[in-house]
């Protein structure tokens, strides 16, 4: 074989080795997140696949056991029962009540089995419910010409 073709062959090997190496990455990466509803209405699908959830965090259900954390994430009537033991430590946001998202797997029990957490921070931008009253925009231009 001539030089030329060894190395177009060595090329294109590493360059397919390089694609099919990030397709593998990305599909295993590749989640979006689902509510607590849709994730019981997926059935067996939901234990197939890597996952994220989304819900509330029931207040008075966070309850810490070394690294495991159990808790519920809630959303209308629908509830989904979870167990953290990841090596980071949860948000600071992270409580009763706080919006969360959990990455991870659907047991066969039922439980999703948590590798890891985002809670999603309160905003220091919003106002609180009745702090500021909108006022009436005034009609006429008073600017002088």
């Amino acid at each position: 074989m001539h030089t030329y073709t060894k190395f177009g062959i060595l090329v294109v090997v590493i360059i397919g080795t390089l694609a099919w190496l990030a397709s593998g990455g990305i599909s295993e990466t590749a989640t979006y997140y689902k509510t607590v509803a849709e994730i019981k209405n997926m059935g067996g699908d939901a234990h197939a696949k890597r996952l994220r959830v989304a819900g509330d965090v029931e207040d008075g259900s966070i309850q810490r056991n070394g690294r495991q954390v159990r808790f519920v994430l809630k959303q209308e009537a629908d509830t989904l029962h979870v167990l953290y033991d990841g090596i980071e430590p949860l948000p600071d946001t992270f409580k009763g009540g706080a919006q969360a998202v959990a990455d991870g797997r659907l047991q066969p029990d039922g439980t999703f089995h948590a590798t890891k957490i985002q809670a999603k921070c309160a905003s220091k931008y919003e106002a609180k419910p009745g702090q500021y009253k909108a006022k009436p925009a005034e009609s006429g231009n008073k600017a002088a010409l």
